[in-house]
């Protein structure tokens, strides 16, 4: 059985974005030998969070922020008056800081619709940490 962790960095360029990181944590599945088990992955950071979600059309990552921003508009909230981000903080809890995906044979069990993306409602940032998990039996065993 292995344990394997590693960390992603990510840099964000929009105040709302979503960065898709599914060929990042391809590597690591890669680097980690695991052959069948399971990935977890962790966002650092109350306005960030992880989601897996359809990866053809560039629509749906403004469609995903239009309805959050629906949900939880900027400007209302009772914590803005310490730094103005009360929305960025009620999305990410909404959407969640993880996922956990299972790997088999090898690779990311994720549909051909299906990527993962950081969801950064606090940005621009220069570094985002995702925390890698992965645990499994080895390729070869």
């Amino acid at each position: 059985m292995i344990l394997y962790t590693s960390e992603i960095q990510v840099a964000t360029q929009r105040s709302r974005q979503l960065v898709d990181i599914t060929a990042e944590v391809r590597r690591e599945v890669r680097a980690s030998r695991v052959k069948d088990g399971i990935c977890a992955l962790f966002a650092l950071g109350a306005t960030a969070a992880l989601m897996v979600q359809e990866n053809d059309d560039p629509a749906i990552a403004s469609d995903v922020l239009d309805c959050l921003e629906s949900i939880a508009p900027h400007g209302q909230w009772r914590h803005d008056v310490i730094d103005n981000n009360g929305d960025a903080h009620i999305q990410a809890g909404i959407v969640g800081p993880s996922e956990t995906l299972q790997i088999r044979d090898g690779n990311l069990a994720l549909s051909t619709w299906q990527d993962i993306f950081l969801c950064d409602f606090d940005g621009p940032r220069k570094a985002r940490t995702v925390l890698v998990t992965i645990t499994g039996t080895a390729r070869g065993e």
